[in-house]
């Protein structure tokens, strides 16, 4: 039978979601179905099972499966990856405990730091020193290496970071050690720095090595499984994992680096952004995902997502400098814990809201499923702008009495207000932890929001958006077509990328075209190597990282074609880094001279490119045709709870523009218009959301 459907599904903290593509007429179906942390194996082949027989396909009609996953995130924030042991330079036992010596607050008194991945007795040191340029000082001494390799066997370990001094200029010795573990204790995961991150910074490479390490048996176990399992059901196509950099990549790469993969959902959504403003001729957008456990904010620039060289994880109260750093490259985005499941509180007279969430089990309090937590959504709930007979298409009804009961003990009662009075306190609250992450992404990292659009998408962020937008100036919201499973929907836009990065430094003078042939080279080999199998026409590009000598950070530069002479090539790098450092800074020095840091090299396929796309029939439980109907929802505008028009998304068309207050409710998630917002169908199906003008204030302070 021929192989027909393209399958992408993305594993969220409260929801997986699915999306099955006809790959010759573009039609799509959606499915949403509770996650399920204990296996979330189990989750994804219910659902696929259930979309493939809702489609009438076999699975040996599935040509391409991709996937989204947070169980490299997950490991790290629960602490529930493997036992792992951290090999290092004498002397440089507690890098990871020191970290930067800086404070991420310098007036907080209690300042707390995220606790490590490996503990300190479980931190060996080897005897041995290499310089920053590679040059031995002192080799290890003979058995060293082998009573490193005895201790790990008998220690029990599952994994081991290595991570010496300069080991990415000489990697002599962490290939030694990692040679002498793997006859002592075979079956131990191994990671090596000069593999994993070999850039400067013992820091920020001793942090991705050790997180590296902590995921992988926890990912391939899991990936390994699920893989199986989908060819167990009949599906053939191997499964391609998205990264943290946008890119897919098969099972064996995501196991051998896992921490590729740690914003894996994420960065798909952003994918998803990246298209529907291709779609819409918008640009510039900022994007804001919001879902059961957590909501995601990035950015659109010129039409391609912003990209950062590192990131982190686990930070305390999502302040930059507080969490573990990891030398990946990935979408730029910030992650707070403010989705639909946060529970909220009362604390000092006032109600705070997540970051802790109810998750999918046993979820908010509404979900009827043992939950006693007061949570967005039972607010929401609460507040009329969930149809409890309609939520997720009907497959999982509400219970809004429960919900109010819990609202009214938890929040009402101990502050002395009614039941909506609290129900929207926590809405607004939420709204506002948002608030500050957007501020973040757009006016502290330069991007004046009044010229952006929002794009709104994930089981809950529909709900939220215009409210967010009208707070920080937004004009415009657009709510895709598909909102809910929105990062399912980014991975059908997806292509293979890998990408790899090597610290060399040098001077930007004679001599520089020689040593770039020769680092890049390797490189670039190596990457289509293993890129080749994945498909695809592909496409390299080269970069740098270059400073002023005597500077402690470096801006990323294009590194010109390295087939030319070198006066050429030294004059058009020279040209680039000066453009690159003034758009950065606002000035530049042409007489100073410029050091060369990091060579990277990024080898990619062709995406999907512009294939047609269109909503399949919907059922007798979908949204189509459905006729505009009211209920009562709460708008603090209006003065509290108004009888509003509540409109199925598929009958929008015949409808014309409608103005808020209204609610619009499609299978994967409810839109709700704030009132003289205004909203009109986009040729391409997506909904645009223009925020009145006397609500969009410009940039509050």
């Amino acid at each position: 039978m021929d192989a027909t459907a393209r399958l992408s599904f993305d594993i969220g903290g409260t929801f997986t979601d699915f999306v099955l593509e006809d790959a010759a007429t573009g039609q799509q179906r959606f499915w949403k179905v509770l996650s399920t942390h204990a296996d979330p194996a189990e989750g994804v082949l219910e659902g696929v099972d259930r979309l493939l027989d809702e489609a009438g396909l076999m699975p040996d009609q599935v040509s391409v499966v991709l996937h989204a996953t947070t169980v490299a995130t997950n490991a790290i924030l629960e602490r529930k990856g493997a036992r792992t042991a951290l090999i290092t330079t004498r002397g440089f036992r507690d890098v990871l405990l020191l970290g930067r010596q800086k404070r991420y607050d310098t007036n907080d008194l209690r300042l707390t730091k995220p606790v490590p991945l490996v503990a300190r007795r479980d931190i060996l040191e080897l005897d041995e020193r290499v310089r920053h340029d590679g040059k031995v000082l002192s080799a290890p001494p003979s058995g060293a290496i082998e009573a490193i390799a005895d201790a790990i066997r008998a220690g029990g370990y599952e994994a081991v970071a290595i991570c010496l001094l300069h080991g990415y200029a000489n990697p002599a010795h962490e290939i030694a050690m990692g040679a002498a573990i793997r006859r002592a204790a075979q079956g131990v995961a191994i990671c090596l720095s000069s593999e994993v991150s070999p850039k400067l910074r013992e820091y920020e490479r001793s942090s991705t090595t050790v997180a590296n390490a902590y995921v992988q048996p926890v990912v391939s176990r899991y990936i390994t499984r699920l893989d199986s399992a989908l060819r167990g059901r009949g599906i053939r196509p191997e499964l391609l994992v998205m990264q943290s950099n946008g890119g897919l990549v098969s099972p064996p790469l995501a196991c051998a680096a896992p921490i590729r993969i740690v914003e894996s959902g994420p960065a798909a959504g952003v994918l998803m952004c990246r298209a529907i403003g291709k779609a819409e001729a918008l640009p510039d957008l900022l994007t804001f995902d919001m879902g059961g456990t957590t909501a995601k904010l990035g950015a659109i620039d010129g039409g391609e997502p912003a990209m950062l060289p590192t990131f982190e994880v686990d930070q305390v109260r999502y302040v930059k400098g507080s969490g573990l750093p990891l030398n990946i490259a990935a979408i730029e985005m910030l992650e707070i814990g403010a989705g639909g499941g946060s529970i909220a509180r009362t604390e000092l007279g006032t109600v705070m809201v997540g970051p802790a969430s109810a998750g999918s089990d046993p979820g908010p309090i509404c979900y009827g499923r043992g939950g006693e937590r007061a949570t967005v959504t039972d607010a929401n709930a609460v507040l009329g702008y969930l149809n409890p007979a309609f939520f997720n298409g009907g497959r999982l009804g509400l219970d809004v009495a429960a919900a109010g009961r819990g609202i009214a003990a938890q929040i009402a009662e101990p502050l002395g207000i009614g039941v909506a009075e609290a129900a929207w306190a926590i809405h607004r609250m939420a709204t506002a932890n948002m608030e500050r992450a957007l501020r973040v992404v757009s006016v502290e990292r330069g991007r004046d929001p009044r010229r952006y659009a929002l794009v709104g998408f994930g089981g809950a962020g529909p709900l939220h958006a215009a409210r967010l937008a009208r707070q920080v100036g937004i004009p415009m919201v657009v709510i895709p077509r598909g909102a809910g499973v929105g990062s399912a929907l980014g991975l059908l836009d997806a292509a293979p990328r890998l990408d790899q990065v090597q610290t060399r430094v040098a001077l930007l003078g004679p001599g520089l075209l020689a040593l770039a042939r020769s680092i890049i080279g390797p490189m670039e080999q190596q990457l289509r190597a293993k890129a080749a199998a994945l498909g695809g026409a592909l496409r390299v590009s080269h970069g740098v990282t270059a400073r002023y000598v005597g500077q402690g950070h470096e801006i990323a530069v294009t590194l010109p074609p390295l087939d030319g002479p070198e006066t050429a090539f030294l004059t058009a790098l020279a040209a680039c880094f000066g453009a690159a450092y003034r758009r950065t800074y606002g000035f530049n020095d042409p007489d100073r001279a410029v050091e060369v840091i990091d060579w990277s090299v990024v080898v990619g396929a062709e995406g999907a490119g512009d294939r047609p796309t269109q909503l399949a029939a919907r059922g007798a439980a979908g949204a189509a045709g459905r006729a505009a109907s009211h209920r009562r929802v709460y708008f603090p505008e209006c003065g509290g709870f108004v009888d509003c028009p509540t409109y199925g998304r598929d009958a929008l068309e015949a409808a014309g523009s409608i103005t808020g207050p209204a609610v619009v409710e499609e299978l994967e998630s409810t839109i709700v218009l704030l009132p003289g917002d205004r909203a009109v169908l986009s040729p391409a199906g997506h909904l645009r959301v223009t925020i009145a003008p006397q609500a969009v204030s410009g940039v509050a302070a």
